[in-house]
């Protein structure tokens, strides 16, 4: 597998310039602050709607081997846990519990790495102790790594 990761060295002129975000970085900032703007005037019906809407389009976007997993991991949440709201977050498929994302679909072309992740974030229930995951790397979806999403995500959304 090629690696695609871009460098993470700043050179001394983005240091002087101010520039702490990468452009991949900053799109992502000012896309979530549109997806925020539009969430705040919608109904829980039309954020539904929408959210799915904007994940479909999303995942049109995405390069082919990246589409297939994303629409397989978005069915898979769906079905698992349908009280889910789908919606955007940072531009990326994700879902959403009282208004708090719970887990979230990284493509590996959004951020120029070399595998796609799905992640969760802090309000997603999977505490096991003292330590867990919470990040999972994804180059393709077999029928047990289906199943262990779907116990994760059932885990995850209580």
């Amino acid at each position: 597998m090629a690696d695609t990761k871009a460098s993470t060295k700043r050179t001394g002129r983005a240091k002087a310039s101010g520039n702490v975000l990468s452009a991949e970085e900053r799109a992502a900032m000012q896309e979530t602050i549109r997806e925020r703007r539009k969430a705040a005037k919608l109904s829980p019906e039309e954020a539904r709607a929408a959210g799915e809407a904007d994940i479909r389009a999303k995942i049109a976007e995405m390069d082919a081997d990246d589409q297939a997993i994303a629409t397989r991991i978005h069915e898979l949440v769906i079905a698992t846990a349908p009280h889910l709201v789908p919606r955007t977050f940072y531009g990326m498929p994700a879902y959403a519990k009282d208004g708090k994302v719970i887990c979230f679909f990284q493509a590996k072309s959004k951020f120029k790495v070399r595998y796609s992740t799905f992640g969760f974030q802090p309000d997603a229930r999977l505490d096991d102790e003292e330590m867990w995951p919470v990040a999972f790397a994804v180059t393709s979806l077999t029928p047990a790594g289906e199943k262990r999403i779907a116990g994760l995500v059932r885990k995850a959304a209580g």
